[in-house]
């Protein structure tokens, strides 16, 4: 007899998230990412009207960026 497996297939984010999805893919909460855009330290983002979404390429670059070797230097960044 067959064992009955259940396979799944990692769900594909849309490329355009909403504050919410955006923020977990940052591991932070969406009140940090209202934060970021009203002082315009967080990634970049596009205005749909009244809503914003975040482009998943510009999340990975906003991470890229944030890339260090040594604690000296991001210090350097701040």
């Amino acid at each position: 007899m067959e064992a009955n497996t259940c396979t799944t297939t990692p769900q594909t984010p849309s490329p355009n998230l909403t504050t919410s999805e955006a923020a977990h893919f940052l591991n932070v909460q969406p009140a940090t990412l209202e934060q970021w855009r009203w002082n315009g330290r967080g990634p970049k983002f596009c205005k749909i009207g009244r809503s914003c979404r975040y482009r998943l390429a510009d999340l990975e670059a906003f991470l890229e960026e944030r890339v260090f070797r040594s604690t000296t230097e991001a210090q350097a960044e701040v």
